[in-house]
């Protein structure tokens, strides 16, 4: 039977009991009655989204959810979001992702984001960075914040690399987070000689700009992370008997993804990867796409931010915004419709470590297709006890669509 369906998706939602909260999550702690009717209406159990082997990262976990399986086609988080940003990648290029953080003066990381460094300021730097070094072995390329490009041109290139993830680095000293060549080849040494010294270079010229004077968290350092070559991945209607697939998301990594498996990638004006993103254009977007596609991917990325940041009450925040004015007013508009939904996060980011870990997630579905367990809250602690079991791989997305 072909149904369509919404996943609600909750980057870095799942998380650890809490002293402070009385040994509750924070999505135990915060009233959530929109996602708890999901639970309460359908079926609970959990998904693997970060397999072993694999780095613990959003695209990853977005690609497991998605059934794209990333033990098979995983190509290094850069060329995602060059996709996204339709940046042309040929077959001798390295795409990185390039973080602009923050390290203080005694050589520590302390910032992956340089304090959510503002869209335009980013802009500029990366701009000023492309006129300083850009040539025609390497390009900048602006993103969304933070988020943005590093292309590496050539046959001396490799993305044969070992890196950190920033955002699971905070407070290290940059000594203990080298890059390392990842194999033996001639081409992983020059890479990573190349990248220290224009590191090296890039530090110095970034301290000195004025963009970054008397900032708490200036963007004094570039970090190269998770590079790979042009993606080949599998269509969403190829895969999925035909099915259409639509994501809403202002990151470009998720963007990316639905470009590279031709999902119908939605911009929605105002979305900022953050707490003040246009939740109610997020909405109507969604609830536009399903009058002509299957499936609706609908990510919001601030619960996310706020783990990273280590802020309890922003992540409860967050929590409570994505239900009051994501999850509720979508299911109020669908409601008495044939259309199954599922609610999760792709991976939990614990407010204490500030990164992500490789526990399997909640995850709730309910719908026409589905009977009802007697789960009736969405959360970590319960969801393991219901009967929709341990999923992984493309399980998620057949059951939604009835394939």
């Amino acid at each position: 039977m072909n149904r369509k369906a919404v996943i609600f998706l909750a980057d870095g939602m799942a998380d650890e009991p809490l002293e402070e909260l009385g040994g509750k999550t924070p999505l135990e702690a915060v009233d959530t009655p929109a996602m708890d009717s999901i639970a309460a209406r359908g079926v609970n159990g959990t998904f693997l989204t970060l397999p072993e082997g694999l780095p613990t990262s959003s695209d990853v976990a977005n690609m497991s959810v998605l059934g794209f399986y990333p033990e098979r086609n995983y190509p290094g988080r850069g060329p995602i979001e060059a996709v996204s940003q339709e940046i042309p990648l040929r077959d001798d290029d390295v795409a990185f992702r390039c973080n602009l953080v923050y390290a203080s003066n005694d050589g520590v990381l302390r910032d992956y984001s340089s304090g959510h460094i503002d869209n335009r300021v980013s802009a500029q730097l990366m701009a000023d960075l492309q006129e300083k070094f850009g040539n025609d072995d390497v390009t900048f390329h602006p993103g969304v914040s933070y988020r943005n490009l590093l292309v590496l041109h050539g046959k001396k290139f490799s993305d044969k690399v070992n890196y950190f993830k920033p955002d699971s680095s905070q407070d290290i000293p940059l000594a203990e987070l080298p890059l390392t060549p990842a194999d033996d080849s001639p081409e992983a040494a020059y890479t990573v000689e190349f990248l220290n010294r224009l590191c090296a270079l890039s530090a110095a010229f970034l301290a000195a700009h004025p963009l970054n004077a008397g900032k708490e968290a200036p963007a004094n350092r570039i970090w190269p992370w998770s590079p790979g070559r042009r993606p080949d991945l599998p269509s969403f209607s190829g895969y999925y008997s035909g099915r259409r697939g639509a994501i809403i998301s202002a990151v470009d990594v998720i963007k990316g993804i639905g470009k590279c498996t031709k999902m119908t990638v939605i911009e929605v004006p105002g979305a900022t990867g953050f707490i003040d993103t246009n939740y109610d254009g997020k909405v109507k977007a969604a609830l536009a796409a399903l009058v002509d596609h299957d499936l609706v991917y609908l990510h919001v990325e601030a619960i996310d931010e706020c783990s990273h940041l280590g802020d309890l009450k922003l992540k409860m925040q967050a929590i409570g915004d994505f239900d009051s004015k994501i999850v509720a007013p979508v299911l109020k508009a669908l409601e008495g419709k044939p259309i199954n939904f599922a609610v999760l996060p792709d991976h939990p980011v614990p407010i204490k470590l500030r990164k992500h870990t490789r526990t399997p997630v909640p995850l709730a579905v309910c719908g026409p297709d589905f009977e009802p367990d007697e789960v009736q809250q969405f959360c970590e602690r319960l969801a393991p006890t219901g009967k929709l079991g341990f999923l992984k791989g493309d399980e998620l997305v057949k059951k939604l669509l009835g394939l």
